[in-house]
């Protein structure tokens, strides 16, 4: 979401009356749209900024984008992909995969395409949310926020960015009309966009500058091609694909017993991540430029094969003193040395505790959702509601996020739970539903005393899994599947609720879709 103005001829449409609304099409938002019309819901809409499904799939087509969960894993369990070329899918096979079920399952006319959602402020009069967008005004009895973490691009403050003349922009928003050929090229960033980028451009440009703060680890990414018969056995072998799903997922949920709840078990990886820097970089100064300086885990653990021998290529240059300045066609660091550049990738990541988006979700006593995470922290229920945000949930909530598997095995325990949830309200005729807040401390403060064990909080590192006041509200400190037990039904009983005592404006036709 934005705060785009929408025009006058937006803004003279008649207000429209939609049961729930759903805020975003990645795969949360999608999934949810396909539970819903599987339950032989139609009263729904889906509200996308952008012109097609896909979410960050779409959005992230830089050179080199690529998962880094396998492919089997990274997709919904009611629609298995037999059809994957390799163990760790590229950005346009994932995409393709996102649009091929929009298709299957035809949930495409329930979308609101190329709409962007500026605002949503719940009414205590009507007991409705109310929503403005580029595409005119709604009501809604609930809504749903399937907005990603990974979806607005972060941009460093640094001074003179603005007055950059050459080719700049941001990972996420990669222009395909640049051509980087020849170009003396600068990449602000090494995280898990940048690790791509590298390896994919490094050949072609004249010169890459490869501005680093922190080191990451990098483990080997364990990718190839699926051979004939294994893709026909996917396909037409009973069970064996699913059994390679299972396989995958219980290899991956080991590993938060080291992240969460035993770190020490992490210098195994650490052994194999320094096994792996001391052999693929030969140069010793290089490799002491990129030996990270805290424990495995801390941060996002990185998978490549082709980050290191990119890095020591004779056009590549490691830079770790910090930027000054970006000059008109260089940029200066704070040792003085300036370096000439055609073009500026600005790989920095994105806004994930500190989202733009909430400052336009106002609740019930008008506060913002910015206002209310900045005084007690990021913070939610089973990642999926919050206290004065009534008849609102959140697919990819508070600590939903994860550190080592799939995002979709989460996504789908969320669809499960709020599913049950809207079926709920219509079982026993309720007009509102808010968690308690006694409740969601109850719950947030477990959450903490787990993390407080986790590497993640004693690894040494500052990471975006924390907030502002240095708690972890991003990551999930248990496994996957304890998650999904705990969404498997709609827990009514944690909620403050209002019966629905007189007709619903639900039940009136306001405008029409």
């Amino acid at each position: 979401m934005s705060r785009k103005v929408t025009d006058k001829a937006v803004g003279d449409r008649p207000v429209r009356h939609v049961k729930t609304i759903i805020i975003g099409s990645g795969f949360a938002g999608l999934g949810l749209a396909i539970r819903l019309s599987q339950r032989g819901r139609t009263d729904y809409l889906v509200l996308e900024r952008g012109s097609d499904v896909g979410g960050t799939w779409r959005d992230n087509t830089y050179p080199g984008a690529a998962c880094d969960v396998p492919s089997h894993l990274y997709s919904y369990s009611f629609a298995l992909n037999p059809n994957w070329s390799r163990s760790f899918s590229r950005q346009g096979e994932i995409q393709q995969y996102i649009q091929g079920v929009a298709d299957k399952y035809n949930v495409r006319d329930k979308h609101l395409f190329d709409c962007d959602v500026t605002g949503a402020r719940w009414n205590n009069a009507t007991t409705q949310w109310e929503i403005e967008s580029t595409k005119g005004s709604f009501t809604a009895d609930t809504v749903v926020s399937a907005v990603g973490a990974l979806c607005e691009p972060a941009l460093p403050d640094i001074k003179g960015i603005n007055d950059f003349q050459g080719e700049i922009f941001h990972s996420a928003r990669w222009n395909h009309d640049a051509d980087l050929t020849g170009k003396r090229v600068a990449i602000i960033g090494t995280g898990a966009s940048a690790i791509q980028i590298v390896p994919a451009i490094a050949g072609k440009v004249a010169q890459l500058d490869v501005y680093q703060r922190t080191a990451p680890w990098l483990l080997p990414r364990l990718d190839r091609p699926y051979t004939k018969p294994e893709r026909l056995a996917f396909k037409y072998l009973p069970g064996y694909q699913r059994l390679s799903r299972a396989a995958i997922y219980a290899a991956r949920e080991t590993q938060v017993v080291g992240l969460a709840k035993v770190p020490a078990l992490m210098q195994a990886f650490e052994l194999l991540a320094k096994a792996k820097l001391h052999y693929e970089v030969r140069d010793p100064e290089l490799r002491a430029k990129v030996t990270p300086n805290f424990r495995i885990g801390c941060k996002r653990m990185l998978i490549s094969n082709n980050y290191y021998p990119a890095l020591s290529r004779d056009n590549v240059d490691v830079v770790t003193d910090g930027i000054a300045e970006v000059r008109a066609n260089s940029i200066v660091t704070k040792d003085g040395t300036e370096r000439e550049i055609d073009a500026l990738i600005v790989a920095t990541g994105f806004h994930v505790t500190d989202s733009p988006t909430y400052e336009t979700i106002a609740g019930r006593d008008g506060r913002t959702l910015s206002e209310v995470f900045d005084q007690i922290g990021q913070q939610g229920y089973k990642g999926s509601t919050i206290a004065n945000f009534p008849n609102m949930f959140f697919l990819l909530g508070p600590n939903v996020g994860l550190g080592h598997t799939s995002m979709v095995y989460m996504i789908e325990s969320q669809i499960n739970y709020v599913a049950d949830a809207l079926a709920t309200v219509d079982r026993l005729g309720l007009r509102t539903v808010e968690v308690r807040k006694d409740v969601q401390d109850e719950f947030n403060a477990d959450l903490q005393r787990k993390l407080g064990k986790s590497v993640w909080i004693n690894g040494g590192c500052a990471s975006w899994y924390l907030d502002k006041h240095g708690n972890n509200t991003t990551l999930w400190p248990d496994f996957t599947f304890e998650f999904r037990r705990l969404t498997k039904s709609f827990d009514v009983d944690a909620y403050e609720t209002t019966p629905a005592s007189e007709p619903s404006r639900a039940d009136l036709k306001v405008g029409a879709l």
